[in-house]
């Protein structure tokens, strides 16, 4: 079989005039990990080879197996991109598999948010649930669990199943015992406003809400389509108690109106 790297070579040469993005992005990709020393050298010399900084091999023998050959380069590629962003999304089903080959697993019962935001298909409000289960002991014994308690379909659990790890322990996550969450539904626009809310986008909450309280982060979404970043921030920082709340004006008025109380501006 021909050397790993001189196929890498091949499929970068072709990957130049099939897709000039793709490639360019991994040409910045490499001179990034040669200013590291990275592990990646007989890659990076098929790239100035892709790019006519050193003469190509004059007769290169066709690859065995081209399509595992080139797996192997997206993988490689993968590993490249993670160690420079160590947050990156895992975009699709292929790259999940992929992270999962180059060793990377998700222990369901301890991740984190923003461990759980980089699978594909999943949304925040299922996050906050994860988050909160966690925060309470509660468990998750195996995929079927998984995937009743965030009512998935097949698919998305099997797409995520390869990086998924399901390890029981004796005591609740104590990074996660937080003491208290902001209540969207409840609590003042003073409160509020910790969140990072700008008063215009506080002030579309709060009259959103006295209209009927939100139900979670999902509803909450499709009801105000805030920055999605935005409200992935709010994961395990926030809930959602039913109930009338007290009456308020938005911020920027001349008084706030809660329960029993009036205070006016001057």
């Amino acid at each position: 079989m021909q050397p790993y790297s001189a196929c890498a070579g091949d499929y970068l040469i072709g990957l130049k005039a099939e897709a000039p993005a793709k490639f360019e992005e991994i040409s910045m990709l490499w001179h990034s990990a040669m200013a590291q020393r990275h592990w990646l050298d007989p890659l990076a010399r098929q790239v100035l080879r892709a790019t006519g900084q050193i003469p190509a091999a004059l007769q290169p023998a066709a690859p065995a197996d081209a399509a595992a050959e080139r797996e192997l380069v997206e993988q490689e590629l993968l590993a490249l991109k993670l160690q420079h962003n160590p947050a990156l999304k895992l975009e699709d089903p292929e790259v999940v598999a992929r992270a999962a080959a180059l060793g990377w697993r998700l222990d369901v019962n301890r991740a984190t948010a923003a461990d759980w935001l980089r699978l594909p298909g999943i949304a925040a409000d299922q996050v906050d649930l994860l988050m909160r289960l966690q925060a309470s002991g509660i468990q998750i014994s195996g995929a079927d669990d998984l995937q009743l308690v965030l009512e998935l379909s097949e698919t998305v659990v099997r797409n995520w199943l390869p990086l998924l790890e399901f390890r029981w322990y004796g005591e609740p996550a104590a990074t996660f015992q937080s003491p208290s969450r902001v209540d969207l539904n409840q609590d003042s626009s003073q409160e509020l406003a910790e969140l990072g809310l700008d008063p215009p986008r506080l002030s579309r909450l709060l009259r959103e809400r006295s209209r009927s309280p939100f139900r979670d982060l999902a509803d909450l979404q499709q009801r105000l389509q805030f920055p999605t970043d935005l409200v992935e921030s709010w994961i395990g920082k926030v809930s959602f108690r039913q109930g009338p709340s007290g009456p308020e004006l938005p911020p920027g008025g001349k008084g706030t109106v809660r329960l029993g109380q009036v205070s006016s501006g001057v």
